[in-house]
C-alpha cells in the first residue's frame, strides 16, 4: 500500500512540476527563449531564435534537403550553413 501511495504522489508531483518548469524556461512571462550558437568559422555568436530557424529552413529548402536539426548536422554542413548565412547577411546589408 505504501508503494502505491508513493507512486501516486511522485506521479502527481511530476505532473504538476512540468508546467512550472515549462513556464520557467520561457521566463514565466511568455518571453522567448533565445539560444546562442557559436560560429567557429567567423568566431561570433548568433541567437538561434525564430528568425534563425526560418533562415535555416530556407537554407535547407534551397538545397532540396530534408529537415535535420542544426545540432544533428555534420560539421561540414554546419560550416556551409554559416557561410551561406553570412553571405546572405552581407547581401541584405548591401541592398540597403
Amino acid at each position: 500500500m505504501k508503494r502505491l501511495i508513493s507512486a501516486f504522489l511522485i506521479t502527481a508531483a511530476s505532473t504538476l512540476a512540468v508546467p512550472a518548469i515549462a513556464s520557467a524556461a520561457d521566463g514565466g512571462d511568455g518571453a522567448r527563449v533565445v539560444i546562442r550558437v557559436y560560429d567557429p568559422y567567423r568566431h561570433d555568436y548568433h541567437s538561434w531564435d525564430r528568425d534563425e530557424q526560418r533562415a535555416y529552413r530556407e537554407y535547407l529548402a534551397a538545397r532540396h534537403r530534408r529537415y535535420v536539426s542544426y545540432q544533428a548536422q555534420r560539421a561540414a554542413e554546419r560550416r556551409a550553413y554559416w557561410k551561406w548565412r553570412h553571405e546572405r547577411e552581407e547581401r541584405i546589408e548591401h541592398e540597403r
